[in-house]
């Protein structure tokens, strides 16, 4: 079985708005849905999980009969952080009875303009190496810096990838990994493949995107719908 276990535990204080931005609607459409659609529409998902913040569970779920988000089978509280939510969404998985050897695809709520091809090379990258790590080239030159605020000194382009998700992993391997990372005292790892490294694993690349952006400022919105102004027939079928 091949789950999409979206998060959307966190507030998007950086957004400036009055409600999560994975529930600020654009074009009179909810952000989460754009997402939960791009999974609901890709023939290799089986299952959809979603760590929600904590009191739009219902409001989810009404959007979901709404747009008709028939694989969603789960909602699960959010924690007080990012590491937190996802291990409660892992936890809760293996709670409901879900194998060891199903792929999970950790992806987040606010990039949805995850298209079926990222989706696709997560799963069988993680079927061929055990997890898959959407990531991008980075473009930009890149400056070290001591103080945030002058540099006199850089770091090789080549030797970087920007992350992104989905991630994809074995949910027995994950669970597992989440149980050391505690017992270990690592709380706040910023993503499922940083804490992977941290706990002294290997993580391999899938195909990412510049289109799947992460919808973290205003600014992202507006680029959010000057992409799907042009792409719109091309993904959202």
């Amino acid at each position: 079985m091949n789950i999409a276990l979206l998060i959307a535990g966190g507030v998007g204080a950086r957004m400036g708005q009055d409600i999560p931005k994975q529930f600020l609607s654009v074009n009179d459409k909810p952000v989460i849905v754009y997402t939960l659609e791009a999974f609901q529409s890709h023939p290799k998902i089986d299952s959809i999980a979603v760590v929600c913040v904590e009191g739009w569970e219902d409001v989810l779920r009404v959007y979901a009969r709404q747009f008709g988000i028939s694989k969603l089978d789960l909602v699960v509280p959010g924690g007080k952080n990012g590491q937190d939510s996802i291990r409660n969404g892992l936890f809760a998985l293996e709670s409901a009875g879900r194998g060891s050897e199903d792929i999970v695809l950790v992806h987040d709520a606010i990039r949805p303009m995850v298209s079926e091809e990222i989706i696709t090379d997560c799963i069988e990258v993680t079927e061929r190496h055990g997890n898959a790590v959407a990531v991008v080239p980075c473009a930009e030159a890149m400056l070290t810096t001591d103080d945030a605020e002058q540099s006199t000194g850089s770091y090789p382009r080549e030797g970087l990838k920007r992350t992104q998700t989905p991630q994809g992993f074995r949910l027995g391997d994950l669970c597992d990994l989440h149980r050391r990372a505690l017992e270990a005292g690592i709380t706040n790892s910023v993503a499922s493949c940083t804490l992977v490294v941290e706990m002294g694993g290997v993580v391999h690349f899938s195909k990412g995107s510049e289109r799947n952006v992460k919808l973290t400022t205003v600014e992202d919105i507006d680029i959010f719908k000057a992409l799907l102004a042009s792409k719109r027939s091309e993904w959202l079928k």
